[in-house]
């Protein structure tokens, strides 16, 4: 108990910012005695927790009771049905499947540093700094996401189960995860894992979050968590960096109005759907309300595919109704285990989804 109020305890003062020492005179206590409390070496009488439970504005039954695993309290959803519990239920099997992986070749990934008290856009800015990016357009959000301790599955989800993404921290592996459906669009699949990476930066002591589609529509966003808002607008200030979107439309469109087809050239710059690429365009000035309207008129599908080929095709992110889409990094780690006889050549087959035979017979030659 005294450590679950010492965990509890320390997480409610870091969310807010707030040191040891400015919590301790502010309930009338010593920094020393907060620091004993949060590092489980003493209890806390009820006068005490329920002055801190007060100034933290937190009920004080959340610095005592111990919640379920995170995955746990995912497959507890009321509203999941089968077919979407029997997905997610995958997405749990994976993930203890790669964690099973790390330890076994002993390559673990970092977390990423957690953000708090910054704007969205400015969390956007600071985290491309960060990742040495500037505002050039990301290739593969994907790969970027795992890099830095989000590891990430894109795999189909019923359409029934209204889900887009799910982000899920499970704190006692220190390890995080994003579900992708890749049924979206590829555009949208890349938004998505940009919504998810903000919830991995700023809410990853949350639990877990399960992401529908209407949090992606202007005119629902509102009805939802403020985090929804705020992971929207670093998404798209984290993939279509504003400064770079007016470079742009200044050395290459130099057009007083933007034309359909300058939207879908910029769409297909940044990687992203043409939907987030209108509402950017709209939010920095360079479509009014009436030009965004019309636009949406338009099926881009077919404009982009007749104007421009088929980039889905081209960088290999398609929609996809059967297996999932394991990461790279996830392969390499499963072959790195067979080499060095942690698992076995079926189960190597297994989780490659490749012919067994064929599979030992390319790694025996390497």
């Amino acid at each position: 108990m005294k450590l679950i109020v010492g965990t509890k305890l320390k997480k409610a003062r870091e969310d807010i910012g707030l040191t040891q020492e400015a919590l301790a005179e502010a309930v009338g206590l010593s920094s020393e005695y907060i620091s004993l409390l949060e590092s489980g070496k003493r209890t806390p009488s009820l006068e005490t927790l329920t002055n801190i439970s007060s100034y933290l504005k937190k009920e004080i039954s959340y610095f005592m009771k111990k919640k379920g695993s995170s995955f746990d309290i995912l497959l507890g959803g009321e509203r999941l049905d089968k077919n979407a519990r029997r997905e997610l239920k995958k997405f749990q099997n994976y993930s203890e499947e790669y964690i099973n992986l790390e330890e076994l070749t002993g390559y673990r990934l970092d977390l990423a540093p957690l953000y708090s008290h910054v704007s969205a856009e400015r969390m956007a800015d600071e985290e491309r700094c960060r990742l040495g990016l500037r505002s050039e357009p990301i290739r593969n959000i994907f790969s970027l996401m795992e890099f830095n301790g989000c590891r990430v599955v894109r795999q189909p989800l019923p359409e029934e189960s209204q889900i887009s993404g799910i982000f899920i921290h499970l704190e006692e592996k220190e390890a995080s995860f994003a579900l992708i459906n890749s049924l979206l669009s590829p555009g949208e699949q890349i938004f998505v894992a940009a919504h998810e990476y903000c919830h991995y930066l700023k809410d990853r002591n949350e639990g877990p979050i399960v992401d529908n589609p209407d949090i992606f529509v202007d005119e629902f966003l509102s009805l939802y968590h403020p985090r929804e808002k705020f992971a929207q607008a670093f998404a798209a200030q984290f993939l279509m960096p504003p400064a770079k979107v007016s470079e742009i439309i200044s050395k290459n469109l130099r057009s007083n109005k933007l034309r359909f087809e300058d939207v879908i050239y910029l769409k297909r710059y940044f990687g992203v759907s043409i939907f987030a690429m209108l509402r950017t365009l709209r939010k920095l000035g360079y479509l009014s309300m009436a030009e965004y309207e019309e636009c949406l008129q338009f099926d881009p599908g077919f404009q982009e595919e007749a104007l421009f080929g088929n980039l889905d095709e081209e960088r290999g992110i398609k929609r996809r109704k059967g297996r999932p889409y394991v990461s790279d990094r996830f392969r390499i780690l499963a072959i790195k285990a067979f080499k060095k006889r942690k698992v076995s050549a079926e189960k190597l087959s297994e989780m490659l989804a490749q012919d067994k035979d064929k599979v030992v017979l390319l790694l025996t030659k390497s």
